[in-house]
């Protein structure tokens, strides 16, 4: 049977590679993985059981499409009670079904066909194949030379070198997946000030919020609130990854738009999920603490070990990756190394390939796993590192 050609998109799209990579070294027997970004922490009990209680009273039928009005105060009250951001529960927040759809709404209402965003690298992958569905061209900075930063000298030099590029806006992720780095209230406030000079919106993944190992973590919402798309969502902070509720708060002007977007992508997100989620920012406000500081504990465990082994690493200041440079003695390029690694000593890490330019000599390794996990990683890295320096 002869059909009709695909969305040719697709053809520049292609499953992550953090997850081929994961798929692929998941046939290999006793594999220790540390790839990919989930908590393995579950739900806290009294979330739970407002999810259960949810299924019991009934609800399961639709909320409105911009979400349950109760947990757009909660959400409200929350964000603003942590970072001082001030987005109205009635027209300033949308319930989204996870901080993927946030971001996949927010990319498709500021964009048009031929525009082009400014995107860090290295940075989370998935936000290239979103902007390529919207035949929107992602022009990468490289930040392996500013300590994987976004600097205003960054944005300008990369603005002035693509002069008849249609640059919309910023994607920008912090505390940054994969490298853990975060920012400053001075560099958002910057970052904020040079988007403004040059009339464009960003989109901010502030997902690890929660999990900021020294500051308090700064919402870009508090710098650049009237061109700024802030998500958010309950995975990283509430163990909640598979409740899928994420959060895209913005001026309402923006969210008029762009609630036309989510309607049409996912009518609303799960009601039962949105009943446990009050539960979660209303009397779980500081559920993370506890998951904070057993991935602080870990982060400096696998961060010193790493030293001892010769590895460059940014000190992470949040989220639970770390990004460390590979020795060059050991003549390995990224995807080299990690592929050998899964064979010759059943360790999966993922390839700093996988985070875009900058990341080629890199790996990620997810710290979210037990310590008992990370101490048996590190013991076959440190033979993995020695063996290749004999050889």
């Amino acid at each position: 049977m002869k059909l009709q050609p695909l969305n040719k998109q697709l053809a520049d799209i292609d499953v992550s590679e953090i997850r081929q990579f994961d798929e692929s070294v998941s046939k290999i027997p006793g594999i220790l993985k540390l790839t990919l970004g989930e908590p393995d922490f579950n739900t806290p009990e009294h979330v739970k059981q407002a999810g259960i209680e949810a299924i019991q009273e009934n609800y399961s039928h639709y909320t409105g499409m911009v979400g349950d009005p109760e947990l757009r105060e909660a959400a409200q009250h929350f964000f603003k009670t942590k970072y001082d951001t001030d987005y109205a529960a009635d027209d300033e927040i949308l319930v989204t079904v996870g901080a993927t759809e946030a971001l996949a709404t927010a990319i498709t209402t500021i964009s048009d066909p031929g525009d082009a965003m400014l995107v860090p690298s290295p940075i989370y992958p998935g936000y290239i194949p979103l902007l390529t569905l919207n035949h929107v061209t992602p022009i990468y900075m490289d930040t392996s030379k500013t300590n994987f930063v976004l600097t205003p000298a960054l944005i300008e030099a990369t603005i002035a070198a693509h002069p008849d590029a249609k640059i919309k806006g910023i994607i920008l992720n912090y505390p940054s997946n994969p490298t853990g780095v975060t920012y400053r209230a001075s560099e958002v406030k910057a970052i904020a000030a040079t988007a403004a000079e040059h009339d464009l919106y960003i989109i901010c993944d502030e997902i690890y919020s929660e999990l900021t190992y020294g500051d308090s973590h700064v919402s870009m919402g508090s710098y650049a609130y009237d061109r700024t798309f802030v998500v958010n969502g309950l995975s990283k902070s509430h163990a909640m990854t598979g409740w899928r509720i994420g959060f895209l708060m913005g001026p309402r002007v923006l969210i008029a738009e762009a609630k036309k977007v989510h309607q049409y992508l996912v009518t609303a997100a799960t009601t039962i999920a949105q009943r446990a989620g009050i539960e979660a920012l209303t009397n779980g406000q500081d559920d993370a603490q506890v998951m904070k500081a057993a991935y602080a504990k870990r982060r400096d465990f696998v961060y010193q070990a790493l030293l001892d082994m010769g590895f460059d690493v940014a000190r992470p200041d949040g989220a639970f990756y770390l990004f460390a440079k590979i020795p060059i003695e050991l003549g390995l390029d990224s995807r080299q190394f990690t592929q050998s690694l899964a064979t010759e000593q059943k360790l999966a890490l993922i390839s700093g390939t996988a985070f875009g330019p900058g990341g080629e000599g890199y790996i990620r390794i997810s710290y979210a796993a037990s310590m008992a996990d990370l101490k048996e990683a590190v013991k076959r890295l440190q033979a993995f590192i020695a063996a290749h320096k004999a050889a």
